[in-house]
């Protein structure tokens, strides 16, 4: 195995809510409320969807915002890797990841591992350039067993649901995960700070019509096949496992241009925002000022103009 290779699921395609749209000669992600499944193929008009998203959109009425999947591995952090992710704006290469407390920086001196402060307090971190990063791999379909459709986001809201639907799906299912029938919801809230605007996000959740009871009793079923048939979970968490450590970064060098195309847009500090329906495009934001600073000296120079205009 290549060393400094991340070894990763393989993937037969993407799932987002939204997409990269020209906007003002710029390319900027322009977000959706409903999910799009698409190929690994692109043209210039953007990702070409995948067979399976037509299939789905047309058993539901044309809204894509609910997928029946399964999971690879048993292990919720297997297939949910989350991570405070600051990439390099110049080259779009990955350059520091961590998770809070300990990071792996790109240095002159070579790959090093440093404490993590988080983004809040880490001076690499000003400006945005450091969000929560998380890829999620679920299968869709019976076509490939270990073939994955992958869900990026740097939204804390999806992050953190799904996060904790995997835990707990785990532990009520007695270890059995990767066995169970489930779904991915696409759901919205409003927030004072969206300003009664919808945000949506993703969650894991049963399948409509399905109860727990028989969700489990499914997930014990496929179970115990498995190891009739010689199917062995533990040894595939153990080789993912082994394929993720084997490299410092996840995202290869072409996969993080997209990212950066997706989740980190150049213009994001000057450009007006696109019209939108949501505030969570798989984690994208609306273009905001880039700092905190920012915010407040704009602020005071609309207060200082208002004081003005009353003194005249």
């Amino acid at each position: 195995m290549l060393k400094g290779l991340a070894i990763t699921p393989p993937i037969l395609g993407r799932i987002a809510i939204g997409k990269v749209v020209e906007h003002n000669g710029k390319r900027l992600p322009c977000k959706d409320d409903q999910f799009t499944i698409t190929s690994q193929l692109q043209t210039k008009e953007g990702w070409i969807p995948h067979p399976v998203d037509e299939q789905l959109r047309g058993e539901q009425d044309g809204k894509l915002r609910d997928i029946p999947i399964r999971l690879l591995f048993n292990d919720p952090d297997l297939n949910l890797r989350a991570e405070y992710a600051l990439f390099d704006r110049q080259t779009a290469r990955p350059l520091c990841v961590g998770d809070g407390e300990q990071c792996k920086r790109r240095t002159r001196d070579g790959m090093e591992t440093l404490p993590c402060p988080a983004p809040d307090t880490c001076p690499l971190a000003q400006g945005g350039a450091c969000k929560p990063y998380g890829r999620l791999n679920v299968l869709v379909g019976d076509d490939d067993p270990l073939g994955s459709f992958i869900f990026r986001t740097t939204g804390f809201n999806s992050i953190r649901t799904l996060a904790a639907r995997l835990a707990y799906f785990k532990a009520v299912a007695g270890n059995r995960l990767a066995c169970m029938p489930l779904a991915l919801k696409l759901r919205g809230k409003s927030t004072r700070q969206s300003r009664g605007t919808p945000i949506y996000y993703v969650d894991i959740t049963l399948r409509d019509g399905w109860t727990l009871e028989a969700t489990l009793a499914e997930a014990r079923r496929i179970d115990d096949e498995r190891q009739a048939m010689g199917f062995d979970q533990q040894a595939l968490d153990r080789a993912a496992k082994a394929g993720f450590a084997n490299g410092a970064f996840e995202d290869s060098a072409e996969e993080s241009a997209d990212v950066m195309e997706e989740f980190y847009p150049e213009a994001q500090a000057t450009t007006p925002a696109v019209p939108t329906a949501d505030a969570e495009q798989s984690g994208s934001h609306s273009p905001v000022p880039a700092t905190l600073a920012g915010k407040l000296q704009a602020k005071h120079q609309q207060q200082l103009g208002t004081s003005q205009a009353h003194q005249a």
